[in-house]
Order: structure tokens, then sequence, then C-alpha cells
């Protein structure tokens, strides 16, 4: 809608997967590197944490980017709250698709799961298994059920690398499970943007979807920067709604006093 008022050639501030608005933070990056020696070096596993809006679920997917073709499939389960008998068919299916009149069952799911990992390892590569949302998995027989997976083995380590993503409140989960947080490799916090990384993180926006011009204000910048503590997807959410109202009273850029107007009017919610 304010696409071609503010001359860009795409929405800067979408909450998408397009590499091109990826932005290396330092936080970020850092992650990154992080789960790609997990990966590549075939460690059994890692925990990916943040809180929600720090842009978990993108590093991820452009982990997957970066991963060689070598280290597929890559299954990344986004609704992990599922019984664990569920969940193993769940992730067998999801690895090796099953005959039409193939028996189900926890014993077949295993098998199955069992039989793919021997054949890609034979084939030359290594599975990598993502659960977004892992701190809802607050059920002992999913996280055990999961854990036993690390159990099957390759030549140069296990044969699939598990990546458990979620909110802070993950780790004392997986603290109360010694078991499972002795095979994690390592675990990474995703921390918000600071303010310079905020400034950053807008103007590598704006060049990604083509403007040729600062759109905000540098006070603006800093408001924007307090107004949503530095969250990736706070800040896109009020960059997009500061720039569909700015074209609506035809300004020429954006202020901190719009951004507190904004956030008062359309972001903050108030009971009555």
């Amino acid at each position: 809608m304010y696409r071609s008022y503010w001359q860009l050639e795409r929405r800067p501030f979408e909450n998408t997967d397009d590499p091109q608005f990826y932005y290396p933070g330092e936080s970020h990056q850092g992650t990154l590197l992080k789960l790609r020696y997990v990966v590549e070096n075939q460690r059994g596993g890692a925990v990916l944490a943040g809180a929600s809006g720090t842009g978990k679920t993108l590093l991820v997917r452009t982990l997957g980017r970066q991963l060689a073709e070598s280290f597929r499939p890559l299954v990344h389960l986004v609704f992990p709250q599922m019984p664990a008998a569920d969940l193993l068919a769940y992730l067998a299916d999801e690895l090796a698709p099953p005959a039409a009149d193939a028996p189900r069952g926890v014993d077949q799911s295993i098998r199955r799961i069992k039989k793919f990992l021997a054949e890609n390892e034979a084939r030359g590569k290594h599975a990598v298994l993502v659960i977004d949302e892992a701190h809802l998995l607050q059920d002992n027989e999913s996280l055990e059920a999961l854990r036993l997976l690390l159990n099957f083995e390759a030549a140069g380590g296990t044969a699939l690398t598990l990546i458990l993503v979620g909110q802070p409140k993950l780790l004392p989960i997986l603290d109360r499970m010694p078991g499972f947080e002795e095979r994690l490799a390592l675990k990474c916090l995703l921390r918000p943007l600071t303010l310079e990384e905020t400034i950053s993180y807008v103007g590598h926006r704006l060049l990604a979807a083509g403007a040729k011009r600062p759109l905000f204000e540098p006070k603006a910048l800093e408001t924007l920067h307090a107004l949503t503590h530095g969250l990736p997807r706070r800040i896109n959410r009020l960059c997009d709604l500061a720039l569909l109202i700015g074209f609506a009273e035809e300004r020429t850029i954006i202020s901190a006093e719009q951004l507190e107007a904004v956030t008062q009017e359309l972001v903050a919610v108030t009971p009555e």
C-alpha cells in the first residue's frame, strides 16, 4: 500500500525468511556460527534460546540455507506439543514417508527412523532436526523420545543433529534432565539488538527494500529502540505501522513523536 509513496521496491519490515533481510548482528551471527559448528562436526545437539521476537526462527532458516547439501534432510518442526508417540510418528513421516498400508506404532516409527538414518549416512549425508517452540515440550516422555534419537550413531558421530529452539524457560526444563543436557554440545542465548544494532538493522532492511534515502529521523531510531527493547519482531511491527501512517498523513520522514503516537494508538493495549 505504501511502497510507491516511500519509493520502495518491497515492504522492508515483513517478518519473512528472505535472506536479503537477514541482519548479521553480533549475537545473531555468533550464534549462527556456533550452530554451524555443531552441525558440520556432527555433534548430537544444541539449544537456541531467546525471548519471543528475537529472530530465532529466521536464524534457523538462515542456518539451513548456509549448510551444505550433505547436511540433509533438515526437518523443521514448528508445533511440537504432542504426545511422544505422535511426535515420533511425525518425525518418521517427515524423514521417510510410509506406504499407505504401513503399520503405525512407536516401534514402527523408531524402526523407520533408524533405517532412514542408516541409509542417509550411507549416501554421505547427515540429518538435522530442528524442534521450534521446544519450551512447550514439558512432557518428559516427549523430551526423552528426542534424547533417545541421539543414540543412533554414525561413523563420524551421531546420525543426526538435534537443535532445540525455544524461549529461555527451556533451559531450566533441560537442567532437570541431566541425561539429556549432557548430550547437548552447546547452548546459545540470543539477545535483543543494542541501540547501534537497531539503527543498523533498520538501515539494512530499508536498503534491502530499495530505499533511496533515510525514512526515519535519527532521534526516531533512538525512540524505536526504547519502545521495542531491541526485539526485531517488535521493530518490524512498529516500523511497518509507522510507514503506513506516515503515508496516510503524507509525511516525508518518520519522527520520534510519530513512533510514540503509533505505539499508543495501534500497538499498546490499555485496559478500559
